[in-house]
C-alpha cells in the first residue's frame, strides 16, 4: 500500500481543495501569525512536516511570514513516500 496521509489540518485555516488523501497540492490564506499543523499518516505510514525549510512536529504551531509560506508533509511507509504541499499566503493585517 502506498504511503498517504489520513488527516491534515492547519488550525482553523481552510484548505483548498478540502483534504483528500489522493490530492497532494493545497492552498490556504491567513492573517494569523501562526497556526497549529496536524498531520497523521494512514495505517502503516508516518508523517514528517517542514515549514519554510524547518522541521516541525505534528500538533505544534508554525509561525507564518508575510507572503508565501510552504508547508511540506511527507507520508512514508515501507513502500515509499508521498509528498503533500500546502502553500499558505499570509497577508498583513
Amino acid at each position: 500500500m502506498t504511503a498517504s496521509l489520513a488527516s491534515l489540518g492547519l488550525g482553523a485555516l481552510t484548505l483548498t481543495p478540502a483534504f483528500d488523501p489522493a490530492v497532494t497540492e493545497y492552498t490556504a490564506s491567513t492573517t494569523n501569525n501562526s497556526n497549529t499543523i496536524t498531520a497523521s499518516g494512514a495505517a502503516g505510514s508516518r508523517a514528517t512536516i517542514t515549514v519554510n525549510g524547518e522541521d516541525h512536529t505534528s500538533g505544534t504551531s508554525a509561525t507564518w511570514e508575510t507572503g508565501i509560506n510552504t508547508v511540506i508533509i511527507k507520508a512514508q511507509n515501507s513502500t515509499g513516500t508521498k509528498t503533500y504541499t500546502v502553500t499558505v499566503t499570509k497577508s498583513e493585517v
